[in-house]
């Protein structure tokens, strides 16, 4: 089992250059606060974007920075992260994603990934 299959991350099928990861969060997600661990917004958040980037060409990307910030605290019950390239370079990609549950944006994000060239 991998850490994606551990935090229980559900990736689905979307659109070259996208990105998409559902997440059920139960008790095991929660901080001592009763809302969503920021390490499992920011997991989600990775994935997404990573899986974003691999659609374009196949490679495997690698983080080199992400920044999240964090606008409302994550409940229980399902979030999506959704994420879309931004700007492909040949080394470098920028990518931004968003985490909504309901209506309510929870994260913002912005990332480069880093590629081998093809």
């Amino acid at each position: 089992m991998g850490f994606r299959e551990h935090v229980a991350l559900e990736v689905e099928p979307v659109e070259e250059g996208t990105g998409r990861v559902c997440l059920d969060a139960g008790e095991e997600h929660l901080n001592p606060h009763g809302t969503v661990h920021g390490g499992v917004l920011a997991t989600m958040i990775d994935v997404a974007m990573g899986t974003a980037v691999a659609t374009t060409g196949g490679e495997s990307p690698v983080t080199v920075s992400l920044t999240v910030t964090y606008l409302e605290p994550g409940q229980p019950g399902t979030l999506v992260a959704t994420a879309r390239v931004r700007k492909r370079g040949k080394r470098l990609i920028v990518v931004e994603a968003e985490v909504v549950q309901g209506d309510d944006v929870v994260a913002d994000a912005l990332a480069t990934f880093s590629v081998k060239p093809s």
